[in-house]
């Protein structure tokens, strides 16, 4: 029985194979930018099969570091080809959906470490040799926590609420980092994940470091929030 990810890719490259010419599908050639993994804990040389920093794993502190700089790993080598935020615009597949378990994680270390090449075109280079391991996974982190579609559309009236407060600086802000982290944890991921990294959790996030600054909160929502419509 196919994946919800496989059955997504087969329609993207059928796609993608219908709507351009194949020369226009490969990577192309872009210099891969360095990634800091020094706050990561050492996995080895040896490649894994499954994802080391789950927050499951690791706890929630590794995992959280895993996921920021995963992000950062990602929006700089990885989302020319599959989107800001890991939100695909069709023409590679949709890494959101990748599932969040041994097959999921076997299939991105292999592309991750071989990459792709399909009748002599290069679809996606191997970074093997070119990015850690470690970032590899930090990356992998980033990208299976993932909201799916439509993730905020039962609390968005609510938020916006709660983005109105933060911006005239009204309400209590503890209740309201502890409103927005309740909300957080009920974010589902594409990739079936348990924990979603979302703009409702770095608002609550932000909030708790900073309760007294509540603009960088506010300015969290309003970019969920936007995106989501």
């Amino acid at each position: 029985m196919p994946t919800k990810f496989q059955k997504a890719l087969t329609g993207i490259v059928a796609a993608a194979c219908m709507a351009v010419p194949v020369q226009l599908l490969a990577h192309g050639d872009v210099a891969p930018q360095p990634v800091n993994t020094e706050a990561l804990p050492d996995i080895g040389d040896e490649w894994l099969t499954e994802n080391p920093y789950r927050a499951e794993l690791v706890g929630d502190e590794v995992w959280l570091a895993a996921l920021k700089i995963g992000d950062s790993g990602y929006n700089q080598n990885c989302a020319r080809c599959h989107g800001l935020g890991a939100v695909s615009g069709g023409l590679a597949p949709d890494l959101r959906h990748l599932e969040a378990e041994e097959y999921g994680d076997e299939w991105y270390a292999e592309r991750f470490r071989l990459g792709y090449t399909q009748d002599g075109v290069t679809k996606m280079p191997g970074f093997e040799g070119v990015l850690d391991q470690k970032a590899a996974w930090a990356i992998r982190t980033y990208v299976e926590t993932r909201p799916e579609d439509g993730a905020l559309d039962d609390h968005a009236a609510r938020l916006a609420e709660i983005r109105d407060q933060l911006a005239l600086g009204e309400g209590d802000a503890a209740a309201l980092q502890a409103e927005l982290a309740e909300i957080a944890a009920t974010v589902a991921t594409a990739s079936g994940a348990p924990k979603a990294d979302s703009a409702v959790s770095r608002a609550a996030e932000a909030l708790a470091a900073a309760p007294d600054d509540r603009k960088v909160a506010g300015e969290l929502l309003t970019i969920g929030l936007s995106a989501a419509h």
